[in-house]
């Protein structure tokens, strides 16, 4: 019983988490982006090149061809 009651409280902490994240990203203005390589889903292995937020690291848009020319070269 216990171990269920841990994971029940973790999984709460962890959706109340995700809900903040969810808040501070939608408010921010995303003054400044880098390319930066992330998972492409939360469930997923796989990596993509995105445009991400410097300040809520928030995926926000899609690299151009030049763009990941510049990014794989450094």
């Amino acid at each position: 019983m216990w171990k269920s009651n841990k994971v029940a409280d973790l999984l709460n902490k962890k959706q109340k988490i995700e809900k903040e994240i969810r808040e501070i990203q939608k408010s921010c203005k995303h003054s400044s982006k880098s390319l930066k390589a992330i998972r492409e889903r939360v469930d997923s292995h796989t990596t993509v090149i995105r445009w991400v937020c410097d300040e809520c690291l928030s995926p926000i848009g899609y690299p151009s061809k030049q763009d990941l020319n510049n990014f794989f070269k450094q």
